[in-house]
């Protein structure tokens, strides 16, 4: 699902999501290579028209690894060794945006973060299609949020032993 049905499904993650994005204005991206091993990647992610958007550079191997395999995991950046933020995970694929005006929402965006915006057609403007999430925090406790379309949000919480 596009982020905008996203945040209705899940804004407990959502908002976390959201914010955290706009922080780091960084996440790391899992792709599947060729060969069928993970690729890692950072890439900045946006939040535009509806849609959660990855920055890809025209030709780069993730953004290669996506046209062979729409499969991705967007993570947010770790704080530091403790991480008191948390861990956000989505999962889903991407699809590659070819409208014009979603194309320039993504633009748009890109220019009001840093300045700065990419040149048609030479760049890749992929938008996530969010098939679940989850959430993980450890600190006395652990808390750990997962989400789904099927089950809805589900939230536990144990001691940190």
């Amino acid at each position: 699902m596009r982020w905008d049905a996203f945040q209705v499904a899940c804004p407990e993650i959502a908002e976390l999501a959201a914010r955290r994005f706009a922080d780091d204005q960084l996440v790391l991206v899992g792709t599947v290579r060729a060969d069928g091993s993970p690729r890692i990647s950072p890439t900045e992610p946006d939040i535009a028209a509806g849609r959660l958007f990855v920055s890809m550079m025209w030709r780069s191997p993730k953004a290669l690894d996506l046209f062979r395999d729409p499969r991705i995991a967007v993570h947010s950046l770790p704080s530091d060794r403790m991480n008191e933020g948390g861990d956000i995970k989505l999962y889903g694929r991407v699809i590659d945006e070819r409208d014009p005006g979603v194309r320039q929402a993504f633009r748009d965006a890109i220019q009001a973060r840093i300045d700065w915006a990419p040149v048609e057609p030479r760049y890749h403007c992929f938008s996530v299609d969010i098939e679940s999430a989850g959430f993980i925090r450890f600190s006395e406790v652990i808390d750990v949020w997962t989400w789904d379309p099927a089950a809805g949000l589900r939230q536990t919480s144990r001691p940190n032993e």
